[in-house]
């Protein structure tokens, strides 16, 4: 074999990558090309749904009377800050109360007070329904306000002494008062004389 055939054959395979590496270039390019091209299209269609054609209705129907009841709900704003006597009854107080049993207690209790919260149904024993059946630790206002205080032992009905202001678990006492067919009364001369000792 002379030089001159070992330079020709050396030759042959440069070349032949050569040419491999400019139509590979060509490939990349093109595939380069139609993936920006894509890019684009898709920011566009991003763009137009989001800002110009008023977004895609995913035709997610929530009925109306709970979209109606936690609107009211939500929007239930009331001062309490000067109510000296919040066990007495006042209407500003079972307001607040509603909200303040909305916030903490409706997962476990219900929207209405039922027993039959999303997070309810795996308690044993079961959440009590605040509406119906007798009180396991009185129902007045002074036992209703010791249950939230110290809560249920035996049960998953937690105090809410350190997790609430007393002004709140006030307001859940009036508030479940208002909604309970099971009412226990506290006179007045009693509430006077105890619930201020108990915060």
């Amino acid at each position: 074999m002379t030089t001159s055939d070992n330079n020709s054959s050396d030759k042959g395979p440069v070349l032949d990558a050569n040419h491999r590496e400019e139509s590979q270039s060509g490939v990349n390019q093109g595939g380069m090309t139609m993936f920006i091209l894509s890019m684009v299209v898709t920011f566009a269609s991003f763009i137009y749904v989001s800002f110009f054609s008023g977004g895609i209705d995913l035709k997610e129907i929530k009925p109306l009377e709970e979209a109606a009841v936690e609107q009211k709900v939500a929007e239930v704003k009331v001062d309490v800050s000067g109510i000296t006597e919040p066990w007495l009854p006042n209407d500003d107080m079972v307001k607040h109360g509603a909200a303040v049993y909305k916030t903490n207690c409706a997962m476990c209790h219900g929207n209405e007070g039922k027993g039959d919260g999303v997070a309810g149904g795996a308690l044993k024993p079961p959440p009590r329904n605040l509406i119906e059946g007798k009180w396991k630790q009185g129902g007045s206002e002074l036992g209703l306000f010791a249950t939230l205080q110290n809560g249920v032992p035996g049960t998953s009905m937690q105090g809410y002494k350190d997790a609430l202001p007393a002004k709140d678990r006030w307001a859940l006492v009036q508030f479940i008062h208002s909604i309970t067919q099971d009412k226990v009364n506290d006179s007045e001369a009693d509430l006077k004389a105890k619930a201020p000792t108990l915060q």
